[in-house]
């Protein structure tokens, strides 16, 4: 148990597949307690999950660890107060709080989308995230001893992408909203950080994945040549979960192969 997150207690959405569940997957390996929240218990069969016949909590517990799954909408800003209230139920608290669930949108030029392409990134990753934190920051107040918030952003929160505008205008939201949270409730002891990863491998980037041309046009374009993998982004929430970054607050951390360092084109 390296980094200290032996039962400590972490709610994650959208945890069944993808990246959520390769972070959940990697902090019950250190001893953490996790609840997904998601809208199905079933991994994507789209994906890229180790062992896709087991459910998120099934390999957890068959890892030797604990976990349970909620079902949530995190549209609903009931269900994500329902999935807090589960957590705290089953094991008394909560310490971590991961807004990873998410969607995307792309193919298209700004006045080519339609308003509920907008508002399908706007209502699954902003009022999400802003409805698990809210949810969250109320359970650790109500603890008085701080608590942990990390929001899965995007390097689309941090500059513009062709084709995309709807992702992009959303992560943009998510990522002020990591900054907002940071200076309000940093004196209560209350870290929030965001994850900023390019393209991994997951669902949601199956199609481009699928896709010879780009997958390499793709890995050309960036300094470390290669496509982010879960298990990439998976170490460095546990990192961010861990009290090993205890001073990082506030921070959009790049996880991008150095995507973000200079132009491209694809």
């Amino acid at each position: 148990m390296q980094m200290g997150l032996e039962g400590k207690v972490v709610v994650i959405t959208g945890a069944s597949t993808g990246l959520g569940r390769g972070i959940a997957i990697k902090l019950a390996t250190e001893g953490a307690k996790i609840v997904v929240g998601d809208l199905s218990e079933a991994t994507n069969p789209a994906g890229f999950d180790e062992e896709p016949t087991l459910s998120t909590t099934q390999l957890i517990s068959r890892l030797g660890g604990e976990a349970l799954f909620q079902q949530c909408d995190v549209t609903r800003r009931g269900d994500l107060a329902s999935l807090i209230e589960a957590a705290t139920q089953r094991f008394g608290r909560l310490d971590i709080m991961i807004n990873n669930a998410g969607v995307y949108r792309d193919g298209k030029l700004i006045h080519e989308f339609e308003e509920e392409d907008l508002d399908f990134c706007l209502n699954v990753n902003v009022k999400g995230s802003f409805f698990g934190a809210q949810e969250a920051v109320k359970a650790f107040l109500r603890q008085g001893d701080g608590g942990n918030i990390i929001n899965m952003v995007s390097t689309a929160g941090l500059q513009g992408h062709p084709w995309q505008s709807v992702y992009n205008i959303s992560k943009g939201a998510q990522a002020n909203l990591t900054r907002c949270l940071a200076i309000e409730y940093g004196h209560e002891g209350i870290r929030v950080n965001g994850i900023c990863p390019t393209y991994a491998k997951t669902a949601l980037t199956r199609a481009l994945t699928d896709d010879p041309d780009y997958q390499d046009a793709f890995s050309e374009s960036i300094p470390l040549k290669r496509w982010g993998e879960i298990a990439d982004v998976a170490d460095l929430a546990v990192f961010l979960a861990s009290e090993r970054s205890s001073y990082i607050h506030g921070a959009l951390v790049r996880i991008d192969g150095g995507e973000t360092l200079c132009r491209y084109s694809v």
